[in-house]
């Protein structure tokens, strides 16, 4: 089966998916029925778990959670696929890992339209990852975006505006960097994971490029991704914004550049924001501590990187309508409201459009919601193959190379990249 890679089909998907909020199906034609779930190890979903009460004196239907640490959640699932035991009825699954356990998971679109779901709700940047060809298979529970944070304090000493654009954002660090002791902006260049690859990508489609066409060949060595590939190799070696010994910086290095105050700006995951302002591992305060939607490519539309994880129905369950009543219950935006405004938790994360543009969830969280909103809007997401992880190798060690001055020559390192990435997807 094909991943999903037309932005039509997603429309249409969303399309289709209006209706109202979840309601348990009249008479409790599954009671007695036990769902059993194997997901990966998440407060959020323990949250969830905490709530399940209401769930099964809703419906009948017991439920039983499994948790497995992250390292060990892929080996988990690709177990439960190969055995073919059908010892779990829903499973919880990150978006790479979706095209290598298709047949884990069983097409769930006419339960979830008879639930009432608004498919509509969801941004198209997770939803997709739910499709597979044009069926639906898995819905969003958890996801991440990324937002640009930055230090108001050392904005405000420069006299220079939050960057709405990658221009700016040069002309604002620089300014910065005049008037501080800071660096304009912490950025990660080193191979880890693809690390590299999350901040360079929002170039890449800024510039209107992308990594693959339509047939799934790279196109990424593009007039696009060569300016996308300079600009992000500029922002260090050119325009000398970024710390120095970047060249080496993974993710967890930039962060840590700005929690120690040696840097302004921050693109990351919106859920370390809770580390930035943590006293026991960073000097800035919540006063200090500004967030905005990832900059664009000149007047382009807002991107962000995004990590997702769906809930989808085994293809073993025994329990088919029951496992999709309790995916109706587990994707009601009222659920995840209810854990996003709980006082006792501090869950950050939501896969709801509703929810993001939420009056109360945003004063709750300081508006971080809605900044996550503005890019989703218009994020395509990024599709997945089941030679993701070897494509990342390759792309990494090209971006990694251009920053430390192993290759000077952007386009023909993207073009050795294109051509080795060729010969991966056959």
């Amino acid at each position: 089966m094909k991943v999903l890679t037309s932005t039509l089909a997603i429309a249409a998907a969303l399309a289709a998916g209006h209706a109202s909020a979840w309601e348990a199906t009249e008479g409790q034609p599954f009671a007695g029925e036990t769902v059993r779930i194997l997901a990966v190890t998440s407060s959020q979903f323990q949250a969830h778990e905490a709530r399940v009460a209401a769930f099964e004196e809703a419906t009948g239907i017991d439920v039983e959670v499994d948790y497995v640490p992250f390292p060990n959640m892929r080996e988990a699932l690709t177990a439960e696929m190969i055995g073919g035991g059908g010892d779990y009825d829903v499973v919880s699954i990150m978006d790479q890992w979706v095209p290598s356990l298709t047949n884990l998971i069983q097409p769930i679109g006419d339960g979830i339209a008879a639930q009432g779901t608004d498919l509509s709700d969801f941004p198209a940047a997770h939803m997709r990852h739910g499709m597979i060809g044009d069926e639906l298979y898995g819905l969003p529970v958890r996801g991440h975006v990324q937002l640009m944070f930055y230090r108001t304090d050392l904005f405000e000493e420069a006299g220079v505006e939050v960057p709405q654009t990658w221009e700016e954002v040069v002309t604002a660090a620089q300014a910065i960097q005049e008037a501080t002791d800071a660096s304009g902006i912490a950025l990660p260049y080193g191979r880890l994971n693809g690390q590299n690859l999350m901040v360079w990508m929002n170039l890449l489609w800024g510039h209107g490029g992308d990594l693959f066409d339509d047939a799934g060949q790279p196109i990424f060595n593009s007039d696009a991704g060569v300016m996308a590939t300079e600009q992000y190799i500029n922002f260090l070696t050119v325009d000398e914004i970024a710390p120095a010994g970047s060249a080496v910086f993974v993710e967890q290095d930039a962060v840590n550049s700005f929690k120690q105050g040696n840097s302004a700006m921050l693109p990351v995951w919106w859920w370390v924001s809770s580390q930035l302002t943590d006293p026991e591992q960073s000097t800035i305060t919540a006063d200090q501590l500004g967030f905005a939607a990832m900059p664009t490519v000149g007047d382009g539309d807002r991107t962000t990187f995004t990590n997702t994880w769906i809930f989808g129905v085994t293809a073993e369950s025994d329990n088919r309508d029951a496992a999709i009543e309790y995916l109706g219950w587990l994707t009601d935006p009222a659920l995840e409201r209810d854990v996003l405004l709980d006082p006792e938790l501090s869950e950050l994360v939501a896969v709801h459009l509703s929810n993001m543009r939420d009056d109360e969830v945003n004063a709750r969280w300081g508006g971080i919601h809605a900044a996550a909103a503005d890019a989703l809007e218009t994020a395509d997401g990024i599709e997945f193959g089941d030679d993701w992880l070897r494509i990342v190798e390759v792309l990494e060690t090209a971006i990694s190379s251009l920053a430390s001055g192993e290759q000077d020559d952007v386009r023909a390192a993207l073009d050795a990249a294109a051509e080795e990435i060729a010969e991966i997807r056959g």
